[in-house]
C-alpha cells in the first residue's frame, strides 16, 4: 500500500461518520494506522495479523469500536450491510432489506468457523491456505515495521515516517466509507 493511499484512507476517516471494512479489509485499514487500538474482526484464518498492525482481534461478525465497524469472512458482509442500514436508516429499513433480500441464514452444515468445523477440516483450510498466508505476514511485518516509526495522529504530514508500498490484504475487499 503507498503513503499516498494511507494518507487518502486517514483523511477521508476523519471526516466520516463510519469506517468500515470486510474481510481483509481490515489489514488495509490496520495498515493506514486507522484500527491501532480499536477492536477489530477479519476473516478467521488472519485475525490474528491484525494484532502487529496495533488492532484488538475481536470475535464476531461485525464488531464495531467507535465509527469503526469491521465484519469477518466475506459472507459476513451481508451482517455488516444490515448494521450499517440500521445506523443509518434505522431497524425497520435494515429489517425491510432484510426481508427484501430473503436473508434467513440457515447453512447446510456447522462448518462455517473454527469453532464449529471439524478439527481435520480447518486443519486442511489452514494447509490450503499456508503460502498466501506466509505472503501477507511477509507484508503485515513489513507494515507494522512502518507503523512503528510513525506517530498514531491521523495527519501522516506531521510525521511521514516511512512509506508503505505493498497490498496488505493480497485479495478480498477493501474498506469503504459511509458518511
Amino acid at each position: 500500500m503507498t503513503r499516498r493511499c494511507c494518507r487518502f484512507l486517514r483523511t477521508q476517516a476523519e471526516a466520516a461518520r463510519f469506517v468500515g471494512s470486510i474481510c481483509t479489509g481490515a489489514l488495509v485499514l490496520g495498515a493506514a494506522g486507522l484500527l491501532r487500538g480499536k477492536k477489530a474482526t477479519t476473516h478467521w484464518a488472519w485475525t490474528d495479523l491484525l494484532i502487529p498492525l496495533g488492532a484488538i482481534p475481536t470475535k464476531g461478525r461485525v464488531v464495531r469500536d467507535g465509527k469503526f465497524m469491521t465484519g469477518g469472512g466475506v459472507t459476513a458482509g451481508i451482517d455488516f450491510a444490515l448494521t450499517i442500514a440500521a445506523e443509518l436508516a434505522g431497524q425497520d429499513v435494515a429489517e425491510g432489506i432484510q426481508l427484501g433480500i430473503e436473508y434467513a441464514p440457515a447453512p447446510p452444515f456447522d462448518a462455517g468457523s473454527p469453532d464449529t468445523a471439524r478439527p481435520e477440516l480447518v486443519a486442511t483450510a489452514r494447509a490450503g491456505m499456508a503460502g498466501v498466508r506466509v505472503q501477507r505476514e511477509a507484508r503485515v511485518a513489513k507494515v507494522a515495521a512502518g507503523c512503528e516509526s510513525r506517530s498514531s495522529s491521523l495527519h501522516p504530514h506531521r510525521n511521514p515516517g516511512r512509506p508503505i508500498r505493498d497490498d496488505v490484504s493480497g485479495r478480498g475487499t477493501g474498506p469503504s466509507r459511509v458518511s
